[in-house]
């Protein structure tokens, strides 16, 4: 496979959702040389995403904003385990990470010219709430509206993450995601972010990756068997 086929073949890969959905694809046979759940030839040589597809760029809080401790943030649980010794190769931490905290008017002017017409970011909670409950940090909430501000500003439609696995490192302290607690304490996080950042914030979801959060959230959840607790973690 050369260069020009191997990137087709991701195109249509990415496409897949689309296409397998289709009448014409999903009754195709398959021929001698297919793999079983590979894309039609002829399907990735007509393939093409739909009409109205959003093609953007994605951050996260922890990746990209650095100021770890800066205007009242408080610890996130990544904040705690990178500056862990021997948790991370090198030592390496997001404590400055891209600058995005302090650079974000160049790298969304940098977005415009490129022609980016959509990004998805994420808030950090403790940004937002130092210790994950309570009054709001202005700050933190000043910083964002300024954010979201300069994206409408260069034309470009935001899509706002609540949660990109930056828990406060507070509530991880009272137990992480198996608090059941813990869903009170986000709704309460959401209708600070509703209250402030509603009226331009229109596209987004609450968690990223949710399959993986409940995943590990139920791994680490203690369970019973033959009786005796365990837990795995």
């Amino acid at each position: 496979m050369d260069r020009r086929q191997f990137v087709i073949r991701s195109l249509a890969a990415a496409a897949g959702a689309v296409l397998y959905r289709h009448p014409s694809h999903a009754a195709a046979p398959l021929s001698a040389d297919q793999i079983p759940g590979s894309v039609p030839e002829a399907s990735i040589q007509t393939a093409h995403f739909p009409e109205g597809f959003l093609w953007g760029t994605a951050t996260a809080s922890y990746q990209v904003e650095g100021a770890w401790n800066e205007d009242g943030k408080g610890e996130s649980i990544w904040d705690r385990f990178t500056h862990t010794p021997g948790k991370v190769r090198g030592g390496v931490t997001g404590d400055v990470a891209c600058d995005q905290y302090h650079l974000y008017p160049q790298d969304i002017a940098l977005a415009k010219r490129l022609n980016q017409k959509s990004q998805r970011f994420s808030i950090s909670w403790p940004r937002i709430q130092p210790a994950g409950t309570g009054a709001p940090n202005m700050k933190g909430i000043d910083h964002y509206s300024r954010f979201v501000d300069a994206l409408l500003e260069a034309g470009i439609r935001h899509w706002c993450t609540m949660y990109h696995w930056d828990l406060p490192q507070a509530l991880e302290d009272r137990g992480g995601w198996p608090n059941r607690d813990l869903a009170n304490y986000f709704a309460d996080y959401a209708g600070i972010l509703a209250k402030h950042l509603g009226d331009r914030i229109r596209s987004g979801h609450p968690l990223t990756c949710l399959g993986l959060s409940l995943s590990w959230a139920m791994l680490r959840v203690p369970f019973r068997l033959a009786g005796t607790t365990s837990a795995i973690s």
